[in-house]
């Protein structure tokens, strides 16, 4: 009965009733953290922004469209979950958490980022994952510091030549995009570790043996001709994962049967029967 009531008082967005779904959050947690996950909020419970020591806030999994000017008193804040909710455009106060390190964006309607973005130079982790961004912004380019960029089941068709300047970035997550071709700047980035490209409609890869800190590279369900080559350790996951990569295996295989072929010795010819 409780989980029913507090679902039903979600629905009425005046603070005191969205109180009521926050419960007996009074005083900022021991741990400096607050999680009000599924709670079925739709707008921001306001007694939060009090808790200015405040270091972790999950918001993930609500009915959240806005976010109060108020909380840019958090400014401890370097975690803050906001997947999974109804934002279409990041809410500017969000920029003015400088010491932000962890940013969950995924699942929401974002079309794209505001400039202001930038302002968040301490971002090591961001999730941009299931939203509805057909270019990837280009100010994700100017986060010196990120090392994960999560931009999966999103419509990137293809990333911007700047993201080789985020020398920090190691993980790089496309899956589930509208690449045709494994994008160029990857190729220009040796300091990558992981690149997922799972989900697209690449039909080609091209080299990868020269990205020498790469360990993982993940290609599965592309409409692709070969698996890309990698170096030395380096696992891959997809097609042809486990076998030397070259174009059209079958043909391979038939030409190196050809060439076996061809170099057996010619059959002695004997003089014909008398």
């Amino acid at each position: 009965m409780g989980n029913t009531i507090r679902a039903l008082v979600a629905f009425i967005p005046t603070d005191h009733c969205q109180n009521y779904v926050v419960g007996d959050l009074r005083e900022m947690p021991l741990d400096r953290m607050v999680d009000l996950s599924g709670s079925q909020l739709r707008r921001f419970p306001l007694r939060v922004c009090s808790f200015t020591e405040l270091v972790k806030l999950y918001l993930s999994d609500n009915h959240l469209h806005s976010l109060p000017p108020d909380l840019a008193q958090l400014q401890n804040l370097q975690i803050l979950a906001l997947d999974f909710n109804n934002f279409k455009a990041l809410p500017q106060v969000v920029c003015t958490l400088k010491q932000l390190c962890i940013l969950y964006l995924g699942n929401n309607k974002l079309c794209d980022l505001p400039d202001e973005l930038s302002l968040l130079q301490n971002l090591r982790t961001l999730w941009l994952e299931a939203n509805c961004l057909t270019h990837l912004p280009d100010v994700v380019c100017e986060l010196s510091l990120l090392r994960t960029l999560h931009a999966g089941s999103n419509a990137l068709r293809l990333l911007p030549s700047q993201l080789r300047r985020l020398r920090e970035l190691r993980t790089i997550w496309l899956s589930g995009n509208q690449l045709s071709d494994f994008p160029p700047v990857l190729l220009r980035m040796p300091f990558l570790e992981v690149i997922d490209v799972d989900r697209n409609s690449i039909r080609y890869f091209p080299s990868l043996a020269h990205l020498t800190n790469l360990k993982l590279v993940i290609y599965d369900h592309n409409p692709c001709r070969n698996a890309p080559k990698v170096g030395k350790g380096v696992r891959r996951v997809g097609k042809w994962a486990d076998e030397t990569p070259e174009p059209e295996p079958r043909k391979a295989r038939r030409y190196a049967l050809a060439q076996e072929q061809s170099q057996e010795p010619p059959a002695l010819l004997l003089p014909p029967s008398s």
